[in-house]
């Protein structure tokens, strides 16, 4: 793809997207991440490119004209048509100053096409015209019967839902006027005003549709808005339940102290009724302790058990509760992504909607 001749002059990283072809409304993503992309100049052509490339796939290969106009849509974003390719090519940038430095580049590197495009077109033009070209009226337009006339590269027919504004087309010189009225000519120049006025009539009608759903969008953004301070709200509510886990925690530790210190009454209680057994042959006295001795036990235990089963139950509504924090906070953050991402692509369709507005008022 590249020449021996052709050298980087400028690279920066990027972005890239270009227009989804069936809708001309939506950007689709070309690369996953930022990727290089660089200003090419070719010596021997005298042209300059835009070339990027994700891994050894070429996802920009654009070869800059005249007639080319790079527009910045938002802070962090700019994008170019580019006719011959029939697509629209999108950058976003991380800062606002790659950017500035990347259209200021490509304003640069397009003067220099244009330069280079006059004086090819005055080299033939001068070879048209010397003495050495002199031939028969009826061939006079053989010399330049493979120059290509100026093409319309920004038509908003390639760009009509990305703002981008078509530049003026350039009259033809006074030594082409003999050449432009062939029926050849005729019709391409025809073709190409029946052309401009459909893309027009798209644009009008993609505008108007615009402004009707402005409404629409500011609703929608509105409504994401106020779920916005719903979740938030959400959020303070749990961050304020999750302050109680101590408590429980604290609960928890003071039962296992209570268990250990009734496991150690019990053993103690056991020594004692052993010692009381012992006894109670004796005398009626130590038959009545034992029994009492017996009904503090029982209670004991099952005071022991119902202390265990609320241990059991507070460690299990612990991590129960644990779990649905986690859960409910995973999918709060999700949503919340979502909702940023919504609310990011709203308002750049607000700008982009804005600066169409601007420029059709």
């Amino acid at each position: 793809m590249l020449s021996s001749w052709e050298q980087p002059i400028y690279s920066t990283r990027a972005h890239v997207f270009q227009i989804d072809p069936s809708t001309k409304k939506n950007w689709l993503p070309t690369s996953k991440h930022a990727v290089t992309v660089s200003f090419f100049y070719d010596s021997t052509r005298n042209v300059y490119r835009i070339i990027s490339l994700d891994g050894t796939k070429a996802i920009i290969n654009s070869t800059i004209s005249p007639n080319m106009t790079f527009t910045k849509t938002s802070q962090k974003f700019g994008q170019w048509a580019d006719s011959r390719a029939n697509t629209v090519y999108g950058l976003g940038f991380s800062t606002e100053h790659h950017l500035a430095k990347f259209a200021e580049k490509f304003a640069e590197y397009k003067e220099a096409a244009r330069q280079a495009k006059e004086k090819s077109q005055d080299g033939k033009m001068e070879l048209a015209n010397s003495p050495s070209q002199e031939s028969p009226a009826g061939e006079l337009a053989s010399p330049l019967t493979p120059m290509t006339p100026p093409t319309m590269e920004n038509i908003n027919g390639t760009d009509e839902a990305c703002e981008i504004t078509p530049e003026p087309r350039c009259e033809p010189s006074h030594n082409a006027l003999s050449f432009t009225h062939s029926p050849t000519m005729t019709k391409h120049w025809e073709a190409e005003l029946a052309a401009l006025k459909g893309n027009n009539a798209k644009l009008t009608t993609a505008l108007l549709e615009s402004t009707a759903n402005v409404k629409q969008w500011k609703q929608q953004l509105s409504a994401y808005q106020e779920e916005a301070e719903r979740l938030h709200k959400r959020v303070t509510e749990l961050e304020c339940q999750s302050t109680q886990i101590p408590v429980i925690k604290s609960q928890k530790t003071e039962l296992n102290q209570t268990i250990e210190e009734l496991e150690n009454t019990l053993k103690a209680k056991e020594e004692e009724m052993e010692q009381l057994k012992d006894q109670v042959e004796n005398t009626n006295e130590l038959l009545e302790q034992r029994d009492s001795l017996s009904q503090k036990l029982h209670d004991t235990e099952l005071h022991g058990r119902v202390l265990e089963e609320q241990l059991l139950g507070a460690e299990q509504r612990l991590e129960e509760s644990q779990e649905e924090q986690e859960n409910f906070k995973k999918s709060l953050r999700s949503l919340l992504e979502l909702l940023d991402g919504k609310i990011f692509e709203l308002t750049e369709l607000r700008d982009s909607l804005a600066k169409l507005m601007e420029e059709g008022s």
